[in-house]
């Protein structure tokens, strides 16, 4: 059964924390019927399909956490379905850190921001590896075909919690496409 966002995440040490801290009355936990953030609405898919990166957590069998980047062409980080993740997973610095991690504990957290918007998205689930002999098919539909990168193998991620995160302390940032969209080569004011 998947969990929400405040009852993966509060749980007694952080409570203590938002006590001794002065938020505990406005983080104070509700009925979990009224916060089930587990199923990926048409405007979080959206959100999703628009990323071209992200970060991924995983935990390692001595119980340090190792964040990685993954990036790839917009929309590589797909919605198979309301409650799944996948994408490819292009070939990169050979450690495997995220690979071996996620066979050893198969939790894993998602951070996707959107800078230009000032948005933030955070998915935990849980991660499955699929080879090429595991799914052929389902690594097909991974795949990008007009992007230059191996595919080594697919995750697929069953989501557990999701939240949208306050926009405080988020930078914009612009990508050269978003400044370049914005101002035209012929506008008096361009990328390069």
């Amino acid at each position: 059964m998947a969990h929400a966002f405040k009852t993966l995440t509060y749980t007694p040490s952080v409570r203590a924390a938002q006590a001794r801290y002065g938020s505990r009355e406005a983080s104070k936990p509700v009925d979990p019927s009224e916060i089930e953030r587990d199923v990926l609405s048409a405007p979080v898919r959206e959100f999703i399909a628009a990323q071209d990166h992200f970060f991924m957590a995983s935990v390692s069998e001595n119980g340090w956490p190792y964040v990685q980047h993954r990036g790839g062409p917009t929309g590589f980080l797909q919605c198979l379905d309301d409650r799944t993740l996948g994408f490819a997973d292009f070939a990169g610095n050979r450690q495997y850190i995220s690979a071996g991690n996620i066979v050893h504990d198969d939790r894993v957290m998602l951070f996707l921001i959107d800078y230009a918007n000032r948005r933030r998205l955070k998915i935990w689930g849980r991660a499955r590896i699929v080879h090429q002999e595991d799914d052929a098919a389902l690594l097909a539909r991974l795949e990008e075909p007009t992007y230059r990168a191996r595919v080594e193998r697919g995750l697929v991620i069953t989501i557990e919690a999701f939240d949208f995160n306050c926009p405080q302390h988020i930078t914009p940032r612009f990508t050269v496409e978003e400044v370049n969209k914005r101002f035209p080569a012929n506008s008096p004011v361009s990328a390069f």
